[in-house]
């Protein structure tokens, strides 16, 4: 079993930045998410999409805050559980925790924080018959080891950000890469489309369309795709050794609605007042997650929340213990291993 002070469910930008302010205070994190890396929506979904309201940048890609918030929280030293979904929640009688994910692995903690953004993320799966049975045979949602494709024939659906960066990455590894999309234009990033034409004159990626897949052919796994073209309304049949899908994440609250949390449209209420907490005492919601009066869903608004959750998690994991707070301006931070990133001293002149 795994033991923290604050068990963090999902690792998107609000629950990394949770990461820091609990280490400023010395409690300890440990993050669970269903996906197989840090970094939520901004990793999956869109990691070269710029962001504009990030205080003190300017304009800076979703990919890299996430290297960011992962750099900062780096002397805190936080545990991961990847690639697992909380399942369930349970109450010991020594007012900890239990969180048990769908893999069985349990986690224990004082205090609960959901930062799950739009709750866990299931892929949007085509309409393709038959293709559950290729699943794992052939058939992947997501790429999680680009090193299993070296060597093989790879075809691509989708126009979004995901679809068009995942293409010009396995160019290089695959010895071929089909890229499909029902439309003529792509819903990625310029820089990404225009790429991916560059490839695509260069031979390194086949491009089909406005297209879509409709059939898979195999037996034990995925040997060929039929691409109907809807401008030609013609058929062919692509040999392939994989499929991927890449049409989104469709996000669902999951197993967090049994929990017996206060659910309004899909979203947890908190109270917003104070501390975000739920109607489970040492509960937190905080992020795209939670709903209250006035609540603004921007990843600003997910840091303050977590800043103020936090100081609530100290209080009631070292009860009658006063904390009080200094400006890391003036106190540094220090890390768990004994390392400190010193403030800058003050300068004192004196006049003669």
């Amino acid at each position: 079993m795994i033991t923290t002070d604050i068990l963090i469910i999902g690792a998107g930008p609000t629950g990394l930045f949770t990461v820091f302010e609990a280490g400023l205070l010395q409690l300890k994190c440990h993050l669970v998410d269903a996906l197989p890396q840090p970094g939520g929506q901004l990793a999956e979904l869109y990691p070269k999409k710029p962001i504009y309201d990030i205080p003190g940048y300017p304009e800076v890609l979703a990919g890299e805050l996430v290297d960011k918030l992962m750099k900062q929280i780096e002397p805190f030293q936080p545990g991961f559980t990847l690639g697992e979904r909380a399942e369930t929640l349970e109450r010991t009688e020594d007012e900890f925790f239990i969180v048990t994910t769908n893999k069985g692995t349990q986690h224990k903690a004082k205090v609960v924080a959901i930062a799950g953004g739009l709750g866990s993320f299931e892929p949007r799966k085509p309409e393709i018959p038959g293709i559950e049975k290729f699943e794992d045979h052939g058939v992947a949602y997501m790429v999680k080891d680009p090193e299993q494709y070296r060597g093989k024939k790879v075809l691509i659906a989708g126009g979004g950000d995901s679809a068009l960066d995942w293409s010009i990455f396995l160019s290089d590894i695959a010895t071929e890469v089909h890229l499909v999309h029902r439309r003529n234009e792509f819903r990625g990033a310029l820089d990404s489309v225009e790429k991916v034409q560059e490839l695509k004159n260069k031979g390194k990626i086949r491009l089909n369309t406005p297209a879509e897949v409709v059939e898979i052919k195999g037996v034990d796994s995925v040997t060929s795709l039929v691409v109907h073209n809807h401008q030609t309304d013609l058929t062919k049949e692509i040999a392939v050794d994989a499929f991927i899908p890449l049409f989104g994440l469709s996000p669902k609250l999951g197993p967090l609605s049994d929990w017996g949390l206060e659910i309004e449209k899909n979203a947890i209420k908190v109270d917003h007042t104070l501390d975000y907490q739920t109607n489970i005492p040492g509960v937190y919601a905080i992020g795209d997650v939670n709903t209250y009066p006035g609540k603004l869903k921007l990843i600003l608004c997910g840091f303050h929340e977590a800043t103020l959750m936090c100081q609530s998690a100290y209080a009631r994991i070292h009860p009658g213990k006063r904390y009080v707070m200094k400006y890391t301006t003036v106190g540094g931070v220090t890390g768990f291993d004994g390392s400190k990133k010193e403030a800058p001293k003050a300068v004192v002149k004196t006049i003669d």
